[in-house]
């Protein structure tokens, strides 16, 4: 898959904590309503492609991990399966704070399920479906403050040149990406003993995970801003991108 240091390209966007406007948010809508109708992997498919994510403007934290299983597909929910489980359990998040929609956009890798391996592990993402819709998305989620990274293929495509070899590797240096990212296995595959092997990431990653999920999210959402209340130069750019979304 192709590298790209996603946040880096982003700049400061991503750093600066602000209260998004309307006309924003409806951009960010329509452009999930795009993916989720998106079908140009539909002929590699094993079922009808059924683009599953979550996102909106004031989300504090952005979960990037494998695609979803079969059950995620079957429901329209993401990680609403085993996976998503470990997932929760790593975060300390139940099901209600982590589908909190206004704190927690959820991307994985690949919007659709890719099938199974002949082993029975999850297929890797469509390599198409990353490059197309994440940079387009991730630009819209201003807010984002801290953004996990879930296995070792969201890792080396959000980190670009700051990946290292291995998946492991990167998980060891968690420290070295924060405040940024912060990187955990893949919870789609068999990671107990990935765990057992690493008992530092449970003993020492997760509680920080955790304590980052927890002052991320606690934080209040912000206010959608009418444009009407934008300063002139703000509204300048709101309308120049979206003028059908100006609202008096």
């Amino acid at each position: 898959m192709h590298r790209l240091n996603l946040l880096a390209a982003l700049g400061s966007r991503v750093q600066q904590p602000r209260s998004p406007g309307e006309a924003e948010q409806r951009l960010l809508e329509r452009t999930v309503a795009e993916a989720r109708a998106c079908e140009q992997c539909s002929l590699s498919l094993p079922l009808e492609p059924r683009p599953v994510l979550r996102a909106s403007v004031t989300a504090r934290l952005l979960v990037v991990g494998p695609p979803p299983e079969r059950q995620a597909h079957r429901t329209g929910v993401p990680y609403n399966d085993p996976t998503g489980d470990t997932l929760r359990n790593w975060l300390g998040l139940d099901r209600y704070a982590f589908y909190d929609e206004k704190r927690v956009a959820i991307l994985p890798l690949g919007f659709c399920f890719p099938g199974h391996a002949s082993n029975g592990n999850l297929q890797p993402a469509r390599p198409e479906c990353t490059p197309a819709w994440h940079p387009r998305i991730r630009a819209l989620l201003p807010n984002v403050e801290l953004t996990l990274l879930a296995g070792g293929a969201a890792q080396s495509f959000y980190l670009g040149a700051r990946a290292l070899p291995t998946m492991t590797q990167m998980i060891e240096a968690w420290r070295d990406y924060l405040p940024d990212c912060f990187p955990v296995p893949n919870p789609a595959w068999r990671s107990a003993r990935w765990l057992s092997r690493n008992p530092w990431f449970t003993d020492e990653a997760l509680p920080e995970l955790r304590r980052r999920v927890q002052a991320a999210i606690v934080k209040p959402v912000p206010k959608l801003l009418p444009l009407h209340r934008l300063l002139p130069a703000q509204r300048h750019r709101e309308m120049a991108r979206d003028p059908d979304d100006w609202i008096e």
